[in-house]
């Protein structure tokens, strides 16, 4: 059986068989070396080296400590466990505590949801207005396409020679239409080098001829933008569908009035022949190029 001893290295083996009898009999473990933070093990055990005792003696003394405390801890929790029960009875008006809290959280629950019912409320009520605001601003952006359509319609048929001559504005723009008409037969300043034909006509103005058909085309896609189906838009089709008849009419005649057979007929041609396509109109232009006589 080991036990703990310490001596000089040198003792004679007939040491080791002395009768132990007569060693000091170890003091009991004391609790509070196990009580340190920092307890280690090896630590521990090497400041048993004054202990003259086997290993087997030190288990067993480490094993009755271990059960020794086990049971103070078992008669501690069994000596408080009745006040442990009572502890929930001996609070006095708890009950009453308990249901003053839960009416409490109930009240603020309750004024909560109002606050978010008014917020959800104020929040429908401001998308409605956003709504009707973008709804009013997209009513008065086709308002403001129809005043600049009718415009567009008007100063198309005065520039046209089409407008009514009983309304007052035809009257009144009877000197613009002259100077129009006189710039679209090229007697303007549009083209000042274009020459007269061999049978003494004036070109078309192909300047003034491409502003018409501008203004045209801007007209549709303001319709377009819009929608053809407006009444607004179905009422003007008639004075719209005018406009168009007229200015074909003019592609046509400056189609017929190109000018004698060269490149300067070519280029004009061609010109003529980009306004219709601006147009939409390639079925006008082939009608218009098989009836010209060349």
């Amino acid at each position: 059986m080991n036990r703990f001893h310490f001596g000089d290295s040198d003792e004679s083996a007939s040491d080791f068989d002395e009768d132990p009898s007569g060693l000091p009999f170890p003091e009991p473990l004391s609790r509070t070396s196990f009580l340190s933070p920092d307890f280690d093990p090896a630590v521990f055990l090497s400041s048993l080296r004054n202990r003259h005792q086997s290993l087997e003696d030190l288990r067993q003394e480490l094993r009755s400590l271990e059960q020794v405390l086990n049971k103070e801890l078992l008669d501690l929790v069994n000596e408080n466990y009745q006040d442990f029960l009572s502890l929930g009875t001996a609070l006095r008006g708890g009950e009453e505590k308990i249901e003053g809290v839960k009416v409490g959280l109930l009240s603020f629950q309750r004024d909560v949801q109002s606050i978010r019912d008014k917020v959800e409320a104020r929040r429908q009520e401001v998308e409605g207005l956003l709504n009707e605001k973008r709804q009013l601003r997209s009513q008065a952006d086709i308002g403001k396409d129809l005043l600049d359509y009718d415009d567009r319609v008007e100063e198309l048929e005065h520039r046209l020679m089409i407008a009514d001559k009983s309304s007052p504005t035809g009257d009144a723009s009877a000197d613009d239409e002259s100077d129009s008409e006189s710039d679209l037969y090229g007697t303007g300043n549009d083209e000042s080098d274009d020459e007269e034909l061999e049978d003494g006509t004036a070109p078309v103005s192909l300047r003034r001829l491409e502003r018409h058909v501008q203004k045209y085309v801007f007209l549709t896609s303001i319709a377009k933008r819009v929608g053809e189906s407006h009444p607004f838009i179905l009422a003007q089709q008639p004075r719209v569908s005018k406009i168009k008849s007229t200015v074909l009419l003019d592609l046509k005649t400056a189609l017929e009035r190109a000018g004698p057979a060269g490149d300067k007929r070519d280029a004009r041609t061609m010109a003529v022949l980009r306004l219709y396509d601006l147009m939409g109109e390639d079925v006008s232009a082939v009608a218009a190029l098989k009836n010209l006589k060349i």
